[in-house]
């Protein structure tokens, strides 16, 4: 079952993050400005956005990711809004 998560507030309007093989959803700090999502294969997924406060975006990726996970196989894409401005989102 392929999961995203579809980001309504990156500058690509509505850019996906693939939530299949996940190994792992990190920050380097509470107030880093990205987020990187780690797959299975050892590629990764960087969220760039203005600096966080405590945390918010990871958490708010994390999260998202865990409710898109539980919801049903007919619903693809989960939307989520960032709570701080997206600037980028590569996958590589």
């Amino acid at each position: 079952m392929e999961k995203f998560l579809k980001v309504t507030n990156a500058p690509i309007t509505n850019a996906l993050i693939s939530l299949n093989g996940v190994k792992s959803i990190g920050t380097a700090s509470a107030t880093a400005t990205t987020v990187v999502i780690k797959y299975m294969d050892g590629t990764a997924t960087t969220v760039t956005t203005a600096a966080q406060v405590v945390h918010e975006v990871y958490t708010a990726i994390s999260d998202a990711a865990e409710a898109a996970l539980v919801t049903s196989w007919t619903r693809p894409m989960y939307a989520i809004a960032l709570p701080k401005a997206v600037t980028s989102i590569v996958n590589a």
